[in-house]
């Protein structure tokens, strides 16, 4: 036996006694480990993940949330699910890019970008391809469900106004993962911190614009410094996901799983019905200066997206080249994944939202 699998076995001991007992007298709770507050529509996709689990388990399957990071921060959540810290973790493949090297394959910029779309191609990519759950094996994690920050846009301070992709040549942006490395290649002077520090970065004039997202000007308050938002509508960090202690899940009855597979599915539905409102509520309101400054909207033409997209290219070919080296087949999931993003925006294109349907 491994050190590492003695290890874990030793720190999962007496998680797997609590699921035990638990399962005797019918009842579970579930630790989670999420690093974000308990605000916003991810916020309450998580609680209605929780709430539909309790409900349609008769009250035997609960979970007990530890948000902002007060169980384990982002970066250490993926160890701590493993290890058998917490049985369940939201994680992020920007933090863990070897052992995420899987879940990352939604953090490369697709012109399919719409939130309902990807996380619904991950979701079925994660679920049904066997090599990306050995992945997950690997690392002592089961996939649940899967998450997104939605579409990236550029929202920007005093007089800049991003119309096309020339416009950034020369401009001090933040920007993080992929999309900031092809910034920096279009000619940005590319500044990096955290999301937290953009609303002073924007004020003080330390970055002209910032890769971010119409829910969090909101959230974050950034609208109050900033005069424009471009909308490029730029992929998505969709390389985010609720994931499981597989000694714990392995423990569970073939009916709990079959639970968590579907609450996970309607949970993408549920939690993208409600970012893309809370998406479309904060850009009607930018104009008016109902939460903030009053902000031009500059829409982008295909035209320009297509050449942002042109970029992302050689970031596919070293996700491919990275599986392979891996020990899978990088190109047959990436083209699987591709199927599955055409498949649900052809849906998308036909038929609408699902929650939009009669």
């Amino acid at each position: 036996m491994k050190a590492k699998t003695v290890l874990t076995s030793l720190a999962l001991s007496s998680v797997l006694s609590v699921v035990t007992l638990a399962h005797a007298s019918t009842e579970i709770t579930f630790r989670y480990a999420e690093a974000t507050p308990n605000r916003g529509a991810r916020a309450q996709a998580m609680q209605y993940f929780a709430d539909q689990l309790n409900e349609k388990s008769g009250g035997g399957l609960n979970i007990e949330f530890h948000w902002g990071g007060s169980l384990l921060k982002a970066s250490a959540i993926l160890g701590g699910v493993s290890a058998g810290t917490t049985e369940l973790g939201t994680t992020w493949a920007a933090y863990s890019p070897q052992e995420m090297r899987a879940l990352s394959v939604g953090d490369i910029p697709v012109p399919e970008a719409d939130p309902w779309v990807g996380m619904r191609a991950m979701y079925d990519l994660m679920t049904t391809n066997k090599d990306l759950q050995r992945a997950f094996d690997a690392n002592d994690v089961v996939y649940i469900t899967n998450f997104t920050t939605s579409q990236m846009q550029l929202e920007c301070a005093g007089d800049v106004r991003i119309r096309s992709l020339d416009d950034l040549n020369g401009k001090k942006v933040r920007a993080s993962a992929i999309y900031g490395k092809i910034l920096n290649e279009v000619g940005a002077n590319l500044v990096n911190f955290t999301y937290s520090e953009i609303y002073q970065a924007l004020d003080s004039g330390l970055i002209d614009c910032s890769g971010g997202y119409l829910y969090a000007m909101r959230a974050f308050k950034t609208a109050e410094v900033s005069t424009s938002v471009a909308l490029v509508n730029w992929g998505q960090i969709a390389g985010m996901g609720m994931v499981m202690n597989k000694w714990v899940w392995d423990d569970l009855s073939d009916d709990q799983k079959r639970l968590f597979r579907q609450i996970g599915s309607d949970m993408v539905n549920y939690y993208a019905e409600h970012l893309i409102k809370e998406n479309e509520d904060v850009l009607s309101k930018l104009p008016t200066g109902e939460i903030g400054n009053s902000i031009e909207v500059i829409r982008w033409t295909e035209e320009e997206r297509k050449k942002l997209f042109e970029h992302s290219e050689k970031y596919v070919r070293a996700w491919i080249k990275d599986m392979n080296e891996a020990g899978f087949d990088g190109q047959a999931i990436w083209d699987e994944y591709n199927v599955l993003l055409k498949k649900y925006q052809t849906e998308l294109n036909e038929k609408g939202y699902p929650w939009q349907r009669t």
